[in-house]
């Protein structure tokens, strides 16, 4: 977001909500649940990377081309899920059990979630939406996914199946505009 906002010479105030607490107050008092968010002279809000919104928004004269960061995204995945990967099976059965501090969530909830995010914005090219239902029928999908074992598996699946659909070429399907769970519509390639 800062690189998009900087390269287009858009002045702008960065807050980090987690150090600065009249922002957190400001968004919390907006009902805004997400992150980021810009907010423009204070009336308009536009939550998370949504070029389409902030290029008219801040009146620019540019064009966003997504398709030459496939490389970039493709790399970005396999080290994150390579990363969830290797750290699940460091926890014990019990430690994925517990509640972690943070959410209403257990360990392996959390893991999951980094596990299966990307692949419902992924997925978006074949069902059409990346909604709240998506990611709900994404975590009822699963529910049996239990141990380090089962939960490396799934990761290491999803992480293949996104660097094929990366490596693919298929800028009908990168470009593909869906429903997102944060509000109006988005490319599969900005999920």
């Amino acid at each position: 977001m800062e690189e998009f906002l900087k390269s287009n010479g858009v002045q702008y105030e960065h807050h980090n909500v987690l150090e600065d607490q009249k922002a957190m107050e400001d968004l919390r008092s907006r009902g805004i649940k997400a992150l980021p968010v810009t907010i423009i002279d204070d009336t308009e809000v536009i939550i998370g990377y949504f070029p389409k919104k902030l290029i008219p928004a801040f009146k620019l004269d540019v064009k966003v081309d997504l398709s030459g960061k496939t490389e970039w995204l493709a790399d970005k995945y396999d080290k994150i899920l390579s990363a969830a990967c290797r750290a699940t099976p460091q926890f014990s059965q019990e430690q994925l059990d517990m509640d972690v501090p943070w959410r209403p969530w257990t360990g392996r909830k959390t893991v999951l979630h980094i596990m299966s995010f990307p692949e419902v914005a992924y997925l978006s090219h074949k069902v059409g939406s990346m909604s709240q239902d998506d990611m709900r029928a994404s975590d009822e999908r699963l529910k049996d996914v239990y141990t380090a074992a089962e939960m490396v598996e799934y990761g290491n699946k999803v992480k293949n199946d996104i660097i094929v659909f990366l490596q693919s070429g298929n800028t009908a399907a990168f470009d593909l505009e869906v429903p997102a769970h944060y509000g109006g519509e988005v490319t599969v390639l900005e999920l």
